[in-house]
Formats: structure tokens, sequence, C-alpha cells
């Protein structure tokens, strides 16, 4: 069974963050909100954890991931960033935007794509999500609560404990999420590239 914390989405209380924080820290497969929908988030280096992770979205390691990080800072560390690429983080972060860019060696192999070598990462606008890194200290590796078989994210925690409490070690319930997922843009090539229309609009990036 999952535990369940009902945190106030504006000002979320640091108790509960430091027990969402701590079964993160032991390997726990969490439900959280964001500023687009639910994601599904797990510790970084826990491979276990990443594995269950991808089985309960049942997806294979071709599926990009995507790094949570608290600022563009720490996403720097994470990826390798030029100037013009940095221009359009800085425009769409923190936001609804998953930007793909090569992955630097901070990040485990088994977690970029097996080819390309590459991870979407993104700065959540949410205080829940925001209060969970900075009580983590790095990074979560996440992906869209969608179920498997279906194509839309997950918006209603109680709906989210009901089907996934067997699943997840916790829910962090702050209220309904947008339904929308992240717009993504792949900025490996010269120009960046749309990969999913979402929630961010393309017009706040300039493009």
């Amino acid at each position: 069974m999952s535990q369940y914390f009902e945190v106030h989405p504006d000002n979320p209380q640091p108790r509960l963050i430091k027990q969402a924080a701590a079964l993160l820290h032991g390997g726990g497969v969490c439900a959280v909100p964001t500023d687009s929908s639910y994601a599904l988030v797990c510790h970084l280096d826990d491979k276990a954890a990443a594995e269950s992770l991808r089985r309960i979205r049942q997806v294979d390691d071709k599926h990009h991931l995507t790094l949570l990080c608290r600022d563009l800072s720490e996403l720097a560390s994470y990826a390798r960033v030029d100037n013009r690429q940095y221009r359009l983080l800085k425009l769409g972060t923190p936001g609804p935007y998953t930007f793909i860019l090569e992955a630097t060696k901070e990040v485990p192999r088994r977690l970029s794509h097996p080819s390309r070598r590459t991870i979407g990462l993104r700065v959540p606008q949410h205080k829940v999500t925001q209060a969970l890194l900075e009580e983590l200290g790095q990074p979560l590796l996440a992906t869209t609560l969608i179920a498997p078989g279906e194509t839309d994210p997950l918006n209603d925690p109680q709906e989210i404990r009901e089907r996934f409490q067997k699943l997840v070690a916790a829910v962090v319930d702050a209220g309904a999420c947008p339904m929308a997922p992240t717009t993504v843009i792949d900025l490996t090539d010269d120009e960046p590239r749309l990969v999913r229309q979402g929630r961010g609009e393309l017009a706040r990036l300039g493009l």
C-alpha cells in the first residue's frame, strides 16, 4: 500500500515533503504533481527504482525519461549546453517544456537514449515539485503519469491512488494538475525541432 500525502499546492508542508523525499531516497517510485500533469518520479542514481518506473509505465529503454531540475544551472551540469541553446532554455525555464539535449557524464549511461546519448531535461514551475527537489538536493528522474495502453496523462490524485497504490511508494496530492503534457523541443540539431506540442507555447521561446 502506498502512502498518501495531502500537500498544500502553494505552501507545501515541510514535514510531508521530508517524508516523501525519504521514500525516494529509499528507492521508492512516487506520483507527484507538476506544472503539466502528474508524473512518476524516482531517485536519479537508483537503478532498480528506474527499472520499476519503466515497468509501471510499460516503456522500454528507448523511451526518453526526463530529469526534473531545480534551476537552469543544475540542468547545465547534466547536459551540454552552448550559448544558443542556453538563451532558449532561459526563455522556457521554469515552465512546461522538456528539452532534449546531449547528456554529460553526470547522467548514468543507462538513463540516456541508448543510441543517441541524449536526455530530456526540464525545470518544473510547481511549488511542490520544487520543494521536493530542494529537499533531495539533486534532480529527479521522471516520466509523465500515463497508464499503460492509454494516451492521456492522469490528473486526479484520488484516481492515481486507486489505480497505482500497489505499484508506487507514495502519491503526493496537491490537487488537480493541467491535463496537458509538456511541450518537447529537441535542441541537439542545428535548429530547434518540435517533438511534441503540449502545454508550453512555442511563442514564449521565440519559435
